[in-house]
Parts: C-alpha cells; structure tokens; sequence
C-alpha cells in the first residue's frame, strides 16, 4: 500500500526543485540581458574605447587637390589603424573659412585639425618666417632633407609656443609638399622689367609681400578663393603659386604665362589642437602619427605626379611655360633676407644652408 504522506512529500520535494532550477535559469537570461544593456550603453556613450572619436579637418583646397586626396587617405589610415574608432570627417573648399580662420579655430578648440601654409603661420609663431624666405632650398632633394631631418622636427615642435613664451594651441603633425612657388600672369615675365609696377596676388604674409615689393611688383592679399575672379578682373595682374594650385584653381584660364623662377619652397603643415591632442589617448596618438606618417610619404609621390601632369596640361591649355636665369631675382630679394632673417631665424636660416651645401 503506497504511504500518501512520503508521496505528498516526494511530489512537493520535486516541485520545489523545479521551481529552483526554473528560477536560475530565469536569473542567468536576466543577468545576459542586462549585462548587454550595459555593454551597449558603454560603447554609445564613452565607456569604451568601441566608441567613435571624430576629429573636424577643414583646409581650403578643392577636392581634385592632391592635398586633398592625401587628406583622405591619412583619414582611411586612421580608420584602420584604430579599427573605426577614430573618424577624419573633411571639410575642402573652405568651407569652414580660410586658412587664417581655421587656424583661430584651432587655437579655441573649435576645429580639430587643419591643413596650412607655414607662411601664415609666421603670423602665430614668427620662426615659421623661415620658410618664407626666397631662394631658401636649393631644390626638392635640399628641401626634403631639412624637412625630414633634426631642424624639420625642431620647427614643428616650435609650433606649440608663442612668442611670448605662452602655449600657441597648435600641434604641428608633420609636412605636405607644396612644391616650388612661381610666378603666372597674363603677359610673359622674362625679367625684373617683368614684374616692375604690376600687382601680384600674395597670402597674407609679410614675407611674401617684400619679396614682391623687392622685385619691384605690387603686392596685393587677396584670399585664395576669390582669386579667379580678382584675375578675371583685372584687380591684379598675375599671381604666384605651384603648378598643381594653378591648374586645380582653372588660373590658366586667364594667365597664359608662367615662369618657373622657384622663387620659394613653403611646406604644407599638418596641424591640431592641443585641446583635441591633450583629449587624445597615448594609442590614440600614436595611432595618428603613424597615419600622418603615410599619408606624408603617400602625397609626396602624388605630388611628383601631380605637378608633372599639372604642366602638362597648363602647356596644351594654350600656356606658355619660361625657364629664366634666376641671378638677378635672387640679388633684388637679399635685402628681404637680411630683414627677416635675424636672432633665432638667422641661425635656423643658415643651418638650412650648410645642409644644403653638403
């Protein structure tokens, strides 16, 4: 005869069981479910490094601009140097203002990164006044051997510090090429008897405009993107520029001349906050240098190309390309030299000239 009260027991011992093992496998779900709650949130808001750090870079070049390009191609690197979560969003075109501008916004934290000529960085940091100077390199090989060597690695790192002695906001990040500046205009320029009396576009840079004035031209600033229409104008007669700028910027529309006197050789500057760089992790960094690395060696050879394809197609335009003997050119600008060229600038200018006589 079955004992009722051990089968009551028996039924009520097996159901207790199962409620306990139903409730573990209840508590485990609810565990994972909440665990990728806050895992999602983690990665959405900061709590990872899954989460996407976007970085603005605005310059003022067009979009077929081998700087551009090369731009681009340092963002792609970072995308996958930091598995996505680091993001370059571009803003070509100036967009975001001119050179001048961006750089402002640099130094309040407003804008990431920039793209700009050391020339109006002399307005900033004065030592960058070197670049400036006429006649500085004796060539690209000249130019690229100070740039990649100890006084490019000094001037980038001058960047940081006003002249006063107080942080600028700027990080400078590395080099772009810009080739050699020459002079374009709508009749030939053969000589000084050239340039005497016209008026010739210039940045907005000290420099640039007593090299001119000393050719005797007259120099007139004038932003980059109002240019075509300042020549089309006739509110100036000519500029001077590489050739990739004139043909990217349709100059050679209205220019039909252009005299390849090397007048100058100003680096690109890659530049960033000290605000977004002192947000930025040490792989973070270094994820970035490493991108700016080869996005460096990347533009150098698209620029080679460039400027061969550049001439090319300025000559079949219809534009007629001058080889001059520079002598005279170089004599009428020593006075600009001697004016720029003292203190600190004087013995950066002339360690670049012993490099480039060894």
């Amino acid at each position: 005869m079955v004992d009722l009260a051990a089968w009551t027991h028996v039924c009520v011992m097996k159901k207790s069981t199962s409620f306990f093992a139903v409730g573990i496998i209840v508590g485990i779900i609810v565990t994972c479910i909440t665990f990728a709650v806050v895992s999602r949130e983690q990665l959405t808001n900061g709590g990872g490094r899954s989460q996407v750090r976007k970085l603005k870079f605005a310059h003022s070049l067009q979009m077929s601009h081998p700087v551009h390009k090369s731009i681009e191609f340092m963002a792609k690197r970072l995308d996958e140097l930091s598995g996505g979560s680091m993001e370059i969003i571009i803003f070509p075109g100036e967009q975001l203002g001119n050179e001048t501008k961006c750089i402002e916004q640099i130094q309040m934290g407003t804008l990431a990164m920039t793209k700009t000529s050391a020339a109006p960085m002399g307005n900033f940091v004065s030592m960058m006044k070197v670049f400036s100077l006429p006649y500085l390199f004796n060539d690209a090989d000249h130019y690229w051997s100070v740039l990649n060597g100890e006084i490019g690695t000094e001037m980038l790192q001058s960047l940081s510090v006003r002249d006063d002695g107080e942080p600028s906001g700027l990080i400078g990040l590395g080099y772009f090429d810009s080739g050699s500046r020459n002079f374009y205009s709508k009749d030939p320029i053969l000589g000084l008897s050239d340039i005497s009396g016209k008026k010739f576009r210039v940045m907005k840079d000290p420099v640039a405009m007593d090299l001119v004035q000393s050719l005797g031209g007259s120099p007139t600033p004038i932003p980059f993107g109002e240019l075509y229409t300042a020549l089309k104008q006739g509110v100036v007669d000519g500029a001077e520029n590489n050739p990739p700028s004139i043909l990217s910027s349709k100059h050679y529309e209205i220019c039909k001349h252009l005299t390849l006197d090397a007048h100058s050789r100003i680096p690109d500057i890659i530049i960033i906050s000290d605000k977004t760089w002192n947000e930025l992790k040490d792989y973070e960094r270094a994820w970035l240098k490493q991108a700016m690395k080869e996005a460096t060696e990347y533009q150098r050879k698209l620029w080679i190309e460039a400027t061969a394809d550049a001439l090319e197609k300025i000559e079949a335009s219809g534009v007629t390309i001058h080889q001059v003997d520079t002598t005279p050119f170089r004599n009428a600008v020593k006075p600009v030299i001697d004016k720029y060229a003292t203190g600190a600038i004087k013995d950066v200018y002339d360690r670049i000239q012993s490099a480039g006589s060894k």
